[in-house]
């Protein structure tokens, strides 16, 4: 999964407790694109009809997304990422790429996720970090986290939200509806983090970029196919 992505990127040298990460380094990068993701729906859903169907409990999780985001426009910030935590929480079953894609790791679209109506931990973090995108939450505040499960002893992912750049991040996780600061989640240890802009090694004073998203395949593969899908990543 995740873990040979990092390793092949030879940043997984240092790993630290999510407790620790209070502020972010000197060598953290800020992604310069702020403005909200300007994907349409309606073309995205255009393409997907094509491809899947125009009936079916495909369509119907599609179109309650969609309905997600239209009722979430206007939310606080904080109550954006409540909604689009507990949505995909509800929505999606966890498998496995394994049995689900007959791959060893592969990252779903968004599309690709709800349509099946399942996916892995990276799955559930992606959807919804694109959603938040579209909701205009700024990729600055945003961070994709490979963690270590430590009650299980796996790899798991979840999505980092940081409220303020020195500021300690909630954890959106398809584990529990809860969202914790780091600092509260003490069953997970908090190694390395990415966005659309860069790569981070999480250390004992916050975040340090060490790439960019050249150095994941997995990234790269999922941008392309999210263009063909109709989405406009331009903009994030």
């Amino acid at each position: 999964m995740l873990l040979r992505q990092f390793l092949k990127s030879k940043c997984a040298s240092a790993v630290c407790r999510g407790m620790a990460i209070t502020t972010f380094s000197a060598g953290m990068v800020f992604g310069a694109s702020e403005a909200k993701a300007s994907w349409s729906f309606d073309q995205i859903m255009r393409k997907a009809e094509k491809r899947y169907g125009r009936q079916g409990p495909a369509k119907d999780r599609l179109l309650s997304w969609n309905q997600l985001i239209e009722d979430s426009r206007y939310l606080p910030e904080r109550q954006k990422l409540a909604a689009v935590n507990q949505y995909f929480n509800r929505e999606l079953r966890f498998i496995d790429d394994v049995v689900l894609w007959k791959q060893s790791d592969y990252w779903a679209t968004p599309i690709e996720t709800l349509v099946q109506g399942a996916g892995d931990c990276e799955d559930f973090s992606l959807a919804k970090y694109f959603t938040l995108r579209k909701l205009g939450v700024p990729e600055s505040r945003l961070r994709i986290t490979y963690t270590r499960e430590l009650t299980r002893g796996q790899a798991h992912m979840v999505l980092s939200y940081y409220a303020e750049p020195g500021g300690e991040p909630l954890i959106l996780d398809n584990l529990t509806n809860s969202m914790l600061p780091a600092s509260q989640r003490p069953d997970l240890l908090l190694m390395y983090a990415f966005d659309s802009n860069g790569l981070y090694r999480v250390e004992k004073d916050g975040l340090r970029r060490t790439g960019n998203t050249e150095r994941l395949p997995g990234w790269q593969a999922l941008m392309t196919r999210m263009r063909q899908e109709g989405f406009s990543l331009e903009q994030g």
